[in-house]
Formats: C-alpha cells, structure tokens, sequence
C-alpha cells in the first residue's frame, strides 16, 4: 500500500512541475522582446585640415626564403616585428620589444598583457 501512495505522490509533483511549467514559459517569453531598436547615426566628418600621416602606417613587406615566407612589420621605416611562416609548421613571431634591435622569438603574437612602454627620448 505504501509503494502506491509514494508513486500517486510522484505523479502529483512531476503533474504539478509541468503545470507551473506551461504557466510561466509564455510569461518569460513576453518579458524577454527586445525594446525598440534605434540605427547608430554616422559619426561626425574629421575636423578640417585633418589628414591621415602614410608614414604612421604600418609597412608589410612579403619575402620568400627557400619555403619559408617572411613578413617584415615597419612604421617609420623601422623594423619591429618579423613573422616567419615555415611551409610545414606554426607560424612564430621575432618582436623588438624595446625598440633597441634585439629581437625575441614568441611563438604568438599575442603573448597576454604587457605593460605599456613608449619612447620619451631618443637620440
């Protein structure tokens, strides 16, 4: 006798999860409709007189050696990263971290976060 009752119980409970189911699934479906959309306007021209600087973009250049292809980062004319590609293995990266022609290897560009450095003086 009291298998049954403790099976009626279960089917009571798994009947009343479904019901209160079905009752709140079309309640969370209207609350989640996305409010009314506005297009992001275009942004403003540049000021007048601004003009972008080609020497402040980066140069590429794109050598072969034997099967391996070299690409040579520049701005300035200086040269601050290599990316060498092997024809048969995972790209690597020679950077020049401090600016001084010391190139280290780094197997991805993105090596995590790095400090900021910039030059304040040169000479």
């Amino acid at each position: 006798m009291w298998l049954g009752q403790n099976y009626m119980s279960m089917r009571t409970r798994h009947f009343l999860a479904a019901l209160l189911l079905a009752v709140a699934l079309p309640a969370a479906a209207q609350q989640s409709k996305p409010p009314v959309l506005q297009p992001i306007p275009e942004p403003p021209p540049p000021p007048p007189g601004y003009e972008l600087d080609p020497s402040l973009e980066p140069q590429v250049t794109i050598l072969k050696r034997g099967t391996d292809t070299v690409e040579e980062y520049r701005i300035g004319g200086k040269l601050y990263m290599i990316k060498i590609t092997p024809q048969n293995g995972k790209p690597y990266y020679l950077v020049d971290n401090q600016g001084n022609g010391t190139f280290t290897r780094q197997d991805q560009y993105d090596s995590g976060i790095k400090p900021p450095m910039w030059v304040i003086f040169q000479w």
